[in-house]
């Protein structure tokens, strides 16, 4: 036979419940987990504290509109001579997509890293699509935060 009302009412209640659990419950894998799926190219890679430090500063960046997010944009940022850190997803497939982008942070002497997983790049940079490369643009609100990024970028040991 059928459900009562108050019965289909409770199941509802219940689901909506065991969705605000899951939510709060499913967190993202750690940074050894993900540091294993990123490409060779991704060098220098930043470390566990210096990608929460980016992901921080992408943040403030983006909640003052001085981010650019994604190849095309920041492409055409960096042939513009926009300044800033670059920062590029590690786990990007093909390869193919963001191999160029180092080439261009270089020609231009712009500090670039990679951090090991694109969604939560796109998370930091407020968006719900994984983001595979962002452009912090430097201000005056996270003056501090953006320094101390940049500092412990320039001290990342690079690959030739």
């Amino acid at each position: 036979m059928g459900k009562s009302k108050k019965a289909s009412k409770d199941d509802k209640n219940k689901s909506k419940d065991d969705s605000t659990l899951i939510k709060e419950s499913d967190d993202r894998p750690e940074y050894e987990v993900l540091i294993t799926q990123v490409n060779a190219i991704a060098k220098p890679l930043a470390t566990k504290k210096l990608t929460k430090k980016l992901y921080k500063t992408v943040k403030k960046g983006a909640k003052t509109k001085h981010v650019r997010r994604g190849v095309k944009e920041v492409v055409k940022a960096l042939r513009k001579d926009e300044k800033g850190i670059v920062i590029i997803a590690g786990d990007i497939s093909p390869i193919d997509v963001i191999a160029h982008v180092p080439i261009l942070c270089e020609e231009k002497g712009l500090p670039y890293v990679y951090v090991p997983a694109k969604i939560d790049l796109g998370l930091s940079s407020m968006t719900k699509r994984p983001t595979s490369v962002v452009l912090v643009k430097p201000d005056k609100d996270y003056q501090d935060s953006y320094d101390e990024c940049k500092s412990s970028i320039m001290t990342l040991p690079t690959t030739v």
